[in-house]
């Protein structure tokens, strides 16, 4: 007797199709091609209803909740040795779009990114069909053109008019890149002789700056120690004269100064360094200097932002995530460098069976995979440009432009009820703040108060476990060095309304005025 759906067991063990007297019809995983066919439509409609139009829709559940324990139980996660039915994958595929959290629910502001944009969900699926890597013309001729185009509009956007870069996988790994780039740039040495022929480098990146750099330093092998901390003002910037007297104390110590990560919109509190100051330090001790605009970067696109990031020209590398503030379908980034013959020097090697330089048919400088550390990469240049082409450049800036007009709404709301205080006035789309529970709205504010602090810290996560289990929204909270729990609010979502800048501010006091 066949086991689940149309498949029987040969003698062997082993999972068989069933006879059918059509011959010329293939197989796929024990199933008809027609059938198959079938099948992927109805994956693409529930795709469409369930995670289009319903995870839009405001008045359904950010998250429907359970523990893992829980989850399991619901769950059908265990594979099995005959092929399963149809009917049975797309059950299971329902309950993953029943229990997974919609991040385009505009109620969703947990994370640096949030919303769903249709053209880029539709490159996605061009590329996820094509299923190809983008290392070789001869397999990726159109990718490998758009993608040029992109980094190239993208580097004149940065100003480095002979620029060059990549899409990699992820913020993290651009800020590897930068650090990678930076060290060859200082010692090309390295790619031959390694480690050895280097004296102790640093590198320099504020207290506010992403953990990926810390990561970086110990995977390049530079070590925590060689990642110099440096202090910021009390809105979160890089502090130039701590950058300048740390750089004089690594050099007194014997150490070579190579490296300063500066950030574009920090991660927690939005905060964008001083470009132009930490340029001038740099130039001064000759480092490479390296933004990390994976999250605040999209201000390029407005025209009444883009000064956040003025100086910008004046670095070395830097990243943007299109993922995040842009609302590219995870994940779209893009690394790029002013200078035109770094990372092909740091990163080529003698490949000859991919990169063979005797090609007749093109150009081998097309094989843009030699330049980077990858060998398989996905095609995420695509549903950016797919994206792009859409909404031009208007639509884009537009795009950026309603989430800061959210997040100045919210902040004037904040600033106007009863039990809320921010954190810090913001420059990104983030907007921090501390809400206080009628019981404590009597007491001294007073963030030197351990007690006051203890009491204080408790309420954000209180409020958390209280919103996800009722799933009417999300929203992330943490401390900052001395300062205790408060909530991150990350406007992105093109969706958002002013009503929904007021749902948050209200259900929030719903939540947590009885604590």
């Amino acid at each position: 007797m066949p086991g689940r759906g149309e498949a029987t067991t040969s003698a062997n063990g082993l999972a068989a199709s069933t006879h059918t007297s059509d011959h010329t019809e293939n197989i796929v995983g024990g199933k008809k091609d027609s059938s198959v066919e079938s099948f992927l439509k109805s994956v693409y409609d529930l795709a469409v209803k369930e995670g289009w139009e319903k995870a839009q829709d405001r008045n359904e559940l950010v998250v429907k909740f359970k523990s893992p324990e829980e989850l399991r139980k619901v769950l059908n996660i265990e594979v099995e040795d005959c092929p399963a039915s149809h009917s049975d994958l797309l059950q299971d595929l329902k309950d993953v779009f029943t229990y997974s959290v919609k991040t385009g629910n505009p109620h969703f502001f947990n994370q640096l990114y949030a919303g769903i944009d249709p053209y880029g969900f539709a490159g996605q699926i061009v590329t996820d069909v094509l299923n190809t890597s983008i290392y070789t013309y001869e397999v990726a001729p159109v990718f490998v053109l758009i993608e040029q185009y992109l980094l190239k509009q993208f580097c004149e956007m940065v100003g480095y008019p002979d620029g060059t870069g990549t899409f990699p996988p992820g913020g993290s790994y651009c800020n590897m890149l930068g650090m990678n780039l930076a060290r060859f740039h200082k010692f090309p040495d390295i790619k031959n002789k390694g480690l050895f022929s280097l004296p102790r480098m640093v590198a320099f990146a504020s207290c506010g700056s992403h953990y990926s750099n810390k990561k970086n330093a110990t995977l390049l092998g530079l070590g925590l120690d060689s990642l110099i901390s440096v202090n910021t003002t009390s809105n979160g910037k890089m502090d130039p004269v701590d950058l300048e007297k740390r750089v004089l104390e690594a050099q007194e110590q014997g150490s070579v100064p190579f490296l300063v990560v500066a950030t574009a919109g920090t991660t927690v509190l939005g905060a964008y360094d001083p470009l132009n100051q930490i340029a001038d330090i740099c130039e001064k001790y000759e480092m490479w200097m390296h933004v990390d605009g994976a999250w605040g970067g999209g201000a390029l696109f407005s025209e009444k932002h883009r000064h956040l990031m003025d100086g910008l020209h004046r670095s070395d590398s830097v990243s943007l995530n299109p993922h995040k503030m842009l609302m590219a379908p995870l994940q779209c980034c893009m690394f790029v460098t002013k200078h035109p013959n770094t990372m092909k020097n740091c990163h080529t090697l003698h490949v000859p069976y991919l990169f063979q330089q005797d090609k007749t048919l093109y150009d081998a400088s097309y094989d843009v995979g030699s330049k980077v550390l990858q060998c398989g990469r996905k095609v995420d240049a695509f549903k950016f440009w797919l994206m792009w082409k859409a909404h031009g450049r208007l639509g884009l800036s537009d795009r950026v432009e309603k989430a800061f007009e959210n997040s100045r709404f919210l902040i004037d709301i904040l600033q106007k009820t009863e039990g809320f205080k921010l954190v810090t006035d913001p420059e990104c789309t983030n907007v921090c703040f501390w809400y206080l529970p009628k019981i404590m709205r009597d007491t001294d504010w007073n963030l030197r108060d351990e007690k006051f602090c203890r009491k204080l810290a408790s309420v954000a996560p209180q409020i958390k476990e209280r919103m996800t289990k009722k799933g009417s929204m999300l929203v992330g909270y943490q401390p900052v060095g001395n300062l205790p729990n408060f909530f991150r609010m990350v406007v992105i979502n093109d969706k958002v309304t002013r009503e929904d800048m007021e749902f948050v501010v209200q259900e929030i006091d719903l939540l947590g005025s009885d604590l």
